[in-house]
């Protein structure tokens, strides 16, 4: 990004206010005291207009994404906290209540649906919007009922939502999954990654800042944001100020404003670096999802290459993994320490990777797709276009096996087998007669 010159008569003039003096020319020093105070109205002003249409574009409705509807019909009242509070019951002395955002999402479901089981009070969060299908979101919200997981449909920027659930639950934990995903269409609708993953974080933490007792906070960053980074493995210690796309950018802007709450209000924040999780009930726009769905309808299939025509590599997480990492991250997260929105003590303030450590050629993840589904992929190699995706994502967990004993124990083709099981039965029809 090129930087503005100064005006050529300002140049020699230090920054430090009252050390420049000149002897002659008085007249010279009022209309250059004019022209700077102008320069500065003009440079202010610009930066307050500036101010003002990224304001708009915070609150403006994102135009492909639905506005958040009014929800004062479809939450409050008797009814509704019974739901509310009978799935967030704990079924045992020692367990946690947690609100997961994001319930209906890849994660949050499988998340909800392991701390349910093992006795945790689970009460699921989310807004339903059109991303992907929403007969996903909705079969997913379907199964966490079976389970015993109330999802509220809500938008994490309702802070009046917010505070009524914490009213009526006083949570210990909160799991925080909700968030606009994708790399590339952030370069469509980047509006709706600020609302979510932005104000929507900010949200969250001045609703769980002001309540007492705080809750423990764990939530989705992203490997992402490790950006253009080309050190290997990534560790939590390396750089990450070279975001590659505004979606890596958003998380990171998450990981700072974290730091600030932390810092400021006492909340106990554990952030994950989750790296290219896949898996049964997965998301449609992850390339295993559509190479999968392509593969059976004869469609060409395109792999991208590095700009040296090096593969394009991938540190795939099953979501058995992942979910045993967040969970693992719940149980070892320490309460917050502040108090009505004031800090009492240092608070714990933490960030893990979970990937596989076993970066995989995206070429490879298709031979592996034709092996299992037995069909023949049709191919289409092209250069990897400047759409925020990254060469290479490798993640180094020693810090997660240390601190929470993370251990992950899928490799691809395991993993790979039973989505694609889930895939056929789940889309019946979709199987194709073997072309080998």
């Amino acid at each position: 990004m090129s930087q503005l010159k100064p005006i050529s008569h300002l140049d020699n003039i230090p920054s430090t206010p009252g050390k420049f003096k000149l002897e002659k020319s008085q007249p010279y020093i009022h209309r250059l005291r004019f022209h700077t105070s102008l320069s500065k109205l003009t440079l202010w002003s610009s930066f307050f207009l500036v101010f003002i249409l990224f304001y708009y574009v915070l609150s403006s409705p994102s135009p492909s994404l639905p506005s958040r509807r009014s929800l004062n019909d479809s939450w409050g009242g008797p009814s509704w906290e019974k739901r509310v509070t009978r799935s967030a019951q704990r079924r045992s002395s020692h367990g946690l209540t947690v609100l997961v955002t994001g319930a209906a999402g890849f994660v949050g479901t499988h998340v909800s649906i392991a701390l349910k089981r093992r006795g945790d009070g689970v009460l699921g969060l989310d807004n339903f919007n059109h991303y992907y299908e929403p007969r996903l979101k909705r079969d997913r919200q379907k199964l966490l009922e079976r389970n015993g997981v109330f999802v509220v449909e809500g938008d994490i920027n309702d802070s009046s939502l917010l505070k009524k659930l914490f009213d009526v639950v006083a949570f210990s934990h909160i799991m925080h999954l909700a968030a606009q995903a994708g790399v590339r269409y952030a370069m469509q609708n980047p509006g709706s990654y600020v609302h979510s993953n932005i104000a929507g974080f900010v949200n969250i933490l001045e609703v769980c800042k002001s309540v007492n007792p705080q809750p423990a906070i764990v939530w989705a960053s992203s490997s992402s944001v490790y950006g253009l980074n080309s050190k290997v493995p990534f560790s939590e210690k390396d750089r990450t100020d070279q975001p590659a796309s505004l979606y890596a950018a958003t998380k990171k802007a998450g990981e700072e404003i974290a730091h600030t709450y932390n810092h400021i209000y006492g909340l106990s924040i554990t952030g994950l670096r989750f790296f290219t999780v896949y898996g049964p009930w997965g998301r449609p726009d992850m390339a295993y999802f559509f190479f999968t769905k392509d593969i059976l309808k004869g469609k060409t299939i395109t792999i991208f290459e590095a700009p040296d025509h090096g593969s394009v590599a991938r540190d795939f997480t099953y979501i058995d993994d992942v979910v045993k990492g967040c969970v693992a991250a719940l149980d070892t997260a320490k309460k917050s320490t502040g108090s009505g929105g004031k800090k009492k003590g240092p608070a714990q303030l933490r960030i893990f990777n979970l990937g596989n450590t076993s970066p995989v050629p995206v070429s490879e993840l298709v031979n592996i797709l034709e092996k299992l589904l037995k069909v023949k992929a049709k191919r289409k190699v092209l250069p990897m276009p400047r759409n925020g995706d990254v060469k290479f994502t490798h993640a180094n967990i020693s810090l997660a096996h240390k601190e929470l004993r993370y251990k992950p124990g899928t490799d691809l083709e395991t993993g790979l087998k039973k989505f694609v099981r889930w895939y056929l039965s789940y889309y019946p029809g979709s199987g194709k007669k073997s072309s080998w």
